[in-house]
């Protein structure tokens, strides 16, 4: 897999699943994460293949639930992002789902309490140790490649050792994003943090804080040096972010993401929640549109609401 120059759409936690990455990709991301899903979870899955949708489906035994679905359209351009502290545990959840995407990340920079208590996400950083035996499981074992995510240490020091020790491990890429686990995502990202990583690295390094416009790819390249660039928010709140013309109406945009959740029948609490983060950044949830979104209880609802019932019901057919 290829990070060199390249625009990426980064894991975000009830965003990312399928019909957003999708959604990203069409207006011009390249690499597209799923939401970080936690081991447990995934290895509670079989792996279904869904003729109904043409997708791959990882569902929960006992729940019948979709953890992750993918679709061959995404193969070469989706990474899966993992939560994990233990590497047999990563190991045996990657090797479930490796054959179906492009490359498999580990998540060491979620700093919320759910994945700290854990062991996982940014509770990873202060472990060397383990850090180095699950980096080295996958890579020894999987033939897809393996990256991970981290967040700035208290010094730019403790980062770049940190950056080093991760490098040795074998990894493809190594994203960072420019924050200190403590730091408010109201607190500016230290784009010269993660120039100190970029410089003393020889692997890509994917760059990732406070970009929220196209031109701002182009500027956290230049002040880094970073291979590639990651966007979370400013694609969650716009997905033209990634569209070199510059970026469509969000009504447009939102419009567009609950058809393709209709298409790809996404789950209705995901679709809802990617909805509502929309509202709350251009409008008001106690508006009479939130309102009415909380109150839809299926994607067809959802579709009803925004002007699809015709896409919905030509999709059915098409299926039927």
């Amino acid at each position: 897999m290829d990070y060199e120059n390249k625009l990426v759409l980064a894991p975000m936690v009830r965003v990312g699943a399928l019909p957003f990455r999708m959604l990203a990709a069409e207006y011009g991301a390249d690499i597209t994460y799923g939401e970080e899903i936690i081991d447990h979870k995934m290895l509670k899955c079989e792996r279904v293949v869904n003729d109904y949708l043409g997708t791959t489906d990882f569902v929960e035994k006992g729940t019948g639930g979709v953890v992750f679905r993918t679709c061959p359209e995404e193969r070469d351009r989706v990474v899966f992002q993992m939560g994990t502290s233990c590497a047999a545990r990563a190991l045996a959840t990657a090797q479930l789902v490796c054959k179906d995407v492009a490359a498999i990340d580990i998540n060491m920079g979620c700093p919320k309490s759910f994945s700290i208590s854990g062991g996982m996400g940014a509770a990873l950083l202060s472990k060397p140790e383990l850090i180095d035996d699950i980096l080295t499981t996958l890579i020894r074992n999987l033939d897809v490649p393996v990256t991970c995510k981290i967040r700035l240490l208290k010094s730019p020091q403790d980062t770049v050792e940190l950056a080093r020790r991760i490098e040795k491990t074998g990894v493809s890429a190594l994203a960072v994003h420019g924050r200190k686990v403590a730091d408010r995502p109201k607190d500016a990202a230290k784009w010269s943090e993660i120039a100190d990583v970029v410089a003393a690295l020889s692997i890509p390094v994917i760059a990732n804080g406070d970009v929220f416009d196209y031109e701002d790819f182009g500027r956290i390249k230049k002040a880094t040096g970073a291979a590639s660039v990651m966007v979370a928010r400013g694609a969650m709140w716009n997905a033209s972010i990634f569209c070199s013309k510059g970026k469509l109406p969000w009504e447009e945009i939102k419009r567009e993401y609950v058809r393709k959740s209709i298409l790809w029948d996404n789950d209705v609490k995901s679709t809802k929640q990617t909805i509502k983060e929309l509202i709350m950044h251009h409008s008001c949830l106690e508006f009479p549109e939130g309102k009415a979104v909380n109150k839809c209880e299926t994607v067809a609802d959802l579709g009803k609401l925004y002007g699809e019932e015709e896409y919905c019901i030509a999709v059915q057919e098409s299926r039927s």
